[in-house]
């Protein structure tokens, strides 16, 4: 495969995924209903990150800084793990004020440094990904608030095998051709991500928007 080719691939992968995901802007699988089986639990897991629109462009941005950046793949298991934890905190009654709006500028701000083609260090990326994944997952945890264990553990075991698979699939993709931070892909990718944060900072900023 060309790296045009590549290129070509990889941002029509992340527009189709844009589409699919777009109609179901209720970030919940279950229609509201609450989990209360293994199943129902573990599918609202797999669903939850693909379905938010703001979710999904965040896993991308990881898999593409990942990939460009030839960056250690412990920085999605670090983005994954914070999300898990962020999970924990909301189901267990703790308050994280200004979530919602922390995942928006995260995304923003994800966005913003791929399209502009920018090589960040290790630790500004794992900063980003740290904090960002505690309000992803504060935000993820609402789904499932108030339910039993076995919905909440299988809840958590699809989150994580979603988020895995998302990011690290993404990054793979970008290492295969090992493009640069600054080739077009990646920075039409970017372009994507901060047109998804902007309108979700502008949902959170003024809700009727």
């Amino acid at each position: 495969m060309t790296r045009s080719s590549l290129q070509r691939t990889a941002f029509l992968a992340l527009a189709a995924l844009v589409l699919t995901a777009a109609p179901a802007s209720a970030h919940h699988a279950m229609g509201g209903v609450l989990p209360s089986t293994f199943a129902q639990g573990f599918l609202s897991g797999l669903a939850h990150p693909v379905i938010g629109l703001d979710h999904l462009a965040f896993l991308i941005a990881v898999g593409v800084a990942v990939g460009v950046g030839g960056l250690n793949l412990g920085l999605p298991v670090l983005f994954v793990g914070a999300s898990a934890i962020g999970v924990g905190i909301h189901v267990g009654g703790f308050q994280m004020p200004g979530a919602e709006l922390i995942v928006a500028l995260s995304v923003v701000i994800a966005g913003v440094v791929l399209a502009g083609g920018r090589a960040l260090p290790l630790a500004a990326w794992t900063v980003l990904f740290g904090i960002a994944g505690l309000a992803h997952g504060y935000a993820y945890g609402e789904s499932i608030f108030g339910a039993e264990s076995t919905p909440l553990v299988a809840y958590l075991l699809g989150l994580v095998i979603i988020q895995s698979a998302l990011s690290v699939g993404v990054a793979m993709l970008f290492r295969m051709r090992s493009p640069s931070v600054s080739a077009i892909a990646p920075r039409l990718a970017g372009a994507v991500v901060v047109g998804i944060g902007l309108a979700t900072l502008l949902g959170q900023i003024i809700p009727s928007a």
